[in-house]
C-alpha cells in the first residue's frame, strides 16, 4: 500500500510513519496542503493522511482539490479537532475517513 502524509510537523510525520510501516510498502510526506495535489498527481497513493490545520493551504482545501482531480481519491482526515462541524465540513471536502491525533491507532483501523 502506498501512503501520501500531508502533515506539517515533522514528528507527528514521523510518528505516523512508525505507527503504520508494517503495513504500507512506500510512504511519501509533504509538509502543506499546497504541496498535496502534485504529490498525489506524482505518487498516487493508496490512501492520503491529512492535517487540516496547515501554513499556506489547509488540509480541507487540499482535499478538495485531490478529490476534484481524483475522485477516487482515499483522504482520512488526522487532526487535533473533535468538532462535528469540521467533521461535517471534512465529509463535504471528499474526505473518507475522520481520526483524532490522541487517537491515532485508529488509522490502522481505516487503512
Amino acid at each position: 500500500m502506498k501512503l501520501l502524509i500531508v502533515e506539517d510537523n515533522e514528528s507527528m510525520r514521523g510518528l505516523m510513519v512508525k505507527l503504520l510501516c508494517d503495513l504500507v510498502s512506500s510512504v511519501h510526506e509533504c509538509s502543506d496542503g499546497r504541496e498535496a495535489l502534485a504529490a498525489y498527481q506524482e505518487h498516487r497513493p493508496d490512501w492520503v493522511l491529512m492535517d487540516i490545520e496547515m501554513g499556506q493551504v489547509d488540509g480541507l482545501e487540499a482535499t478538495r482539490l485531490i478529490t476534484a482531480a481524483f475522485p477516487e481519491a482515499r483522504i482520512c482526515i488526522v487532526t487535533n479537532y473533535d468538532d462535528e462541524e469540521l467533521r461535517e465540513a471534512a465529509q463535504r471536502a471528499g474526505a473518507r475517513e475522520y481520526v483524532l491525533k490522541d487517537q491515532l491507532l485508529d488509522v490502522r483501523r481505516v487503512l
